[in-house]
């Protein structure tokens, strides 16, 4: 790898030489995918890197003390869930309901020898199954505040961490939440956007 933005990003969270290779290869791999699916924004691709990679790999620093397995909701392209499993070697719970995406997602976790789960169902099913215990739930351009605490719940009243990437509406978001919900978040200004935060959520409760 040559790309100097790239070995920037890496070099700033102390990613592992192991760990290094699996991002790299699925970065290669989600460009080789992206000419025939839409996995990320097109205007994006030439950033990827500070627009993805980033945005996910920010996300290492806050994951709950002796965490080891993650779950992310609406995986898309695997980002973030798929890529901090990779930079932290944790185990991760992949939710996708577009079956090529999906596909995608086993395909990237077998040539980046990923411990992943790919899950195709939709969000809405959770509550009614049982999901397994993760520290941490991640979420990232999926739903308003409101709707993602109900995707997350069954995982956050095991006692999960949720980290939620949000962007400039985070607060008409959160007020929007309190109608329904008890929730003490934590704002992390994000490393991407200016406007942007992740929401770390550790109690939360229905009203």
């Amino acid at each position: 790898m040559t790309d100097a933005a790239a070995v920037a990003i890496l070099d700033r969270f102390n990613v592992s030489r192991v760990s290094r290779q699996r991002i790299e290869a699925y970065v290669e791999l989600l460009l080789a995918w992206q000419r025939r699916i839409n996995l990320i924004g097109p205007a994006t691709v030439p950033v990827i890197w500070e627009r993805h990679i980033l945005d996910a790999l920010q996300l290492l620093p806050l994951l709950p003390q002796g965490t080891v397995s993650i779950a992310d909701l609406g995986s898309g392209a695997g980002i973030p869930g798929l890529v901090v499993a990779m930079a932290a070697d944790l185990e991760v719970h992949l939710y996708e309901s577009n079956g090529k995406k999906a596909a995608f997602l086993r395909e990237a976790a077998r040539q980046t020898a990923t411990r992943a789960h790919v899950h195709v169902t939709r969000l809405e099913a959770l509550r009614m199954t049982e999901v397994p215990r993760v520290q941490c739930v991640l979420a990232r351009a999926l739903a308003p505040l409101p709707q993602l605490l109900d995707y997350a719940e069954p995982f956050l009243r095991t006692g999960a961490v949720a980290l939620f990437h949000k962007g400039q509406d985070v607060d008409i978001e959160l007020t929007a939440a309190t109608k329904c919900w008890k929730i003490d978040p934590v704002r992390h200004p994000s490393q991407c956007d200016p406007r942007g935060v992740v929401l770390e959520i550790r109690e939360v409760s229905r009203v």
